[in-house]
């Protein structure tokens, strides 16, 4: 069964926008959770712009599901992971000033330097995913830095969905099987939605997890957050 972990990044953004406490993050991870989150991401970007570093430690404490934290392996997000120990991270390729993680690891080029990263993380005890674009390729590299799992970049399937769903699916169906074949667990996440996310999960071979934040906050807006995460998991869970 494929699991809902909410990104909670766009509720941050809205609380820092009056550098006050409202809406209350670490109550807002709670309801989502109460109303069937299966766990919890966040992404703190350097600017700090919504999950600040010190919303890590009160939302660890909190989380009883699963909590992932994602970012680019910087010196401060390496140690900042290894004091909370998260159980997962997942490390993307984002530069800086990087409004959204838009394109995955170029696992061999950066093979030996991930690899490093992983060893460190695999020390305390956490569980690594790679962001990764939908590559057989990449995903053969992605096994040789000893990580746990890769997360699929779906913005690439979501943008050629309504033209053709089965071509925009396809490297991610080839990409899935070899990861299986490597033992390696595969995630996705990056604008899936209620209109591309059954067909997704119904498709892609031993999909353990996907990461919703902004179509699911937005459409938190019309249908309310307990309402959205019911109909997020209705499509993770009905049949094609």
């Amino acid at each position: 069964m494929t699991r809902l972990s909410v990104n909670i990044n766009k509720v941050a953004l809205i609380r820092n926008a009056r550098g006050e406490s409202l809406p209350d993050l670490y109550k807002f991870a709670r309801d989502c959770e109460e109303y069937g989150a299966q766990g919890i991401t966040v992404h703190p970007r350097p600017d700090e712009r919504h999950i600040r570093f010190n919303d890590l430690k009160p939302l660890k404490e909190l989380v009883t599901t699963e909590f992932n934290i994602e970012g680019y392996p910087s010196d401060h997000f390496i140690n900042q992971v290894c004091i909370i120990k998260p159980h997962q991270v997942t490390l993307v390729p984002d530069l800086p000033d990087a409004l959204t993680s838009s394109e995955g690891w170029d696992t061999l080029t950066h093979k030996e330097y991930l690899s490093k990263i992983i060893a460190v993380f695999h020390k305390h005890n956490i569980r690594v995913s790679l962001f990764l674009e939908a590559d057989v390729a990449a995903v053969r590299a992605a096994k040789e830095t000893g990580t746990d799992r890769i997360e699929f970049y779906t913005g690439k399937y979501a943008n050629q969905y309504f033209d053709n769903k089965e071509k925009a699916v396809k490297p991610h169906v080839l990409a899935g099987k070899e990861a299986e074949k490597l033992n390696l667990g595969v995630n996705a996440g990056h604008d899936l939605n209620l209109d591309n996310l059954n067909y997704y999960v119904n498709t892609v071979p031993s999909l353990l997890e996907v990461s919703i934040g902004h179509a699911l906050i937005s459409d938190a807006l019309y249908f309310g957050i307990q309402n959205t995460i019911s109909m997020y998991r209705h499509q993770i869970e009905r049949k094609a």
